[in-house]
């Protein structure tokens, strides 16, 4: 009879990995769309070019990692696809709602001063 300890297992432990992709994009895009639409009460011109600037936006972070907003800033880790897709449904959630704002004339064109 042998006196030596039964051979343990080791348990893998699970090992903690950085996410490949960044959220980082979606509290910007909500942030914007709030903001779109607050400003479409006093003129359209800035809500609309607000949606524009979203739809480049999702259109260079699908294409790169640049930031489109700052062109000194390289993203470290690509963005998800999620945040990608919101920042584009952002620009369409501005684009509707300058064109609704436009259809019951409850925003102006041009800023009143």
């Amino acid at each position: 009879m042998s006196v030596a300890r039964a051979y343990r297992s080791r348990t893998a432990r699970p090992m903690v990995v950085a996410p490949e992709r960044s959220n980082a994009a979606i509290p910007v895009a909500v942030v914007l769309v709030a903001l779109g639409l607050y400003l479409g009460t006093f003129t359209l011109l800035l809500t609309a070019v607000l949606g524009f600037v979203l739809l480049v936006s999702a259109g260079s972070l699908l294409s790169s990692r640049l930031n489109p907003l700052s062109a000194s800033f390289y993203l470290t880790r690509k963005p998800s696809f999620l945040a990608i897709g919101v920042v584009f449904l952002g620009a369409l959630i501005l684009f509707g709602g300058a064109y609704a704002l436009w259809i019951h004339q409850t925003g102006p064109l041009l800023p009143r001063f």
